[in-house]
């Protein structure tokens, strides 16, 4: 008879202490999501790679200029890539009136004061979508790294299949970095 009190007092004192781990788990799961992600209508797709915003926090009216955290699309002047980067952008956003989610990594603002985030639609990381349909490179950025390996296979998938700047055809020539550094 002791023996089993003993026994159903360690059982019970390991389901106590799974409880209260499961519960710290979910609570800290919870408050991580909750503090680095927020909900914006997009007001215009600037390029592949940025869009004016609608709905932060800090300026709710007002709107705010978020880079696309890990990519780097072809400058407009990247002819006919820049204009196609920001359109594949654009068709992914779709309707303006359906809200996206920004989800900041280490650092939200770059040195030019835009937001730096990784834009979800639907459950789909956009940033990632832009890179795998051949539009976009894959930059990791430090110290933002959340989603590079995500990224980075995304590229070596439009790589091997020939997809937009990588089309063996019409490749594009100088990465939009580069292309930024010679000519602007």
């Amino acid at each position: 008879m002791v023996g089993a009190k003993v026994f159903v007092r360690v059982l019970l004192s390991k389901i106590a202490l799974l409880c209260c781990l499961l519960l710290l788990v979910s609570c800290q799961a919870d408050h991580s999501t909750a503090s680095n992600q927020v909900q914006v209508k997009v007001s215009r797709v600037v390029s592949g790679q940025t869009l004016d915003v609608l709905g932060m926090a800090e300026q709710p009216n007002l709107t705010s200029r978020v880079r696309l955290v890990g990519i780097d699309a072809p400058d407009f002047r990247q002819r006919p890539w820049g204009e196609e980067s920001r359109q594949v952008l654009a068709n992914l956003i779709g309707d303006s009136a359906q809200p996206v989610i920004l989800e900041f990594d280490l650092e939200a603002k770059d040195q030019n004061g835009r937001f730096l985030a990784y834009v979800w639609k639907d459950q789909q990381l956009l940033n990632e979508e832009v890179v795998k349909q051949g539009y976009a490179l894959f930059v990791g950025r430090s110290p933002n790294h959340k989603y590079d390996q995500r990224l980075e296979r995304a590229q070596q998938w439009a790589r091997l299949m020939g997809k937009g700047i990588w089309n063996p055809e019409k490749p594009l020539l100088i990465s939009p970095a580069e292309f930024r550094r010679r000519y602007l």
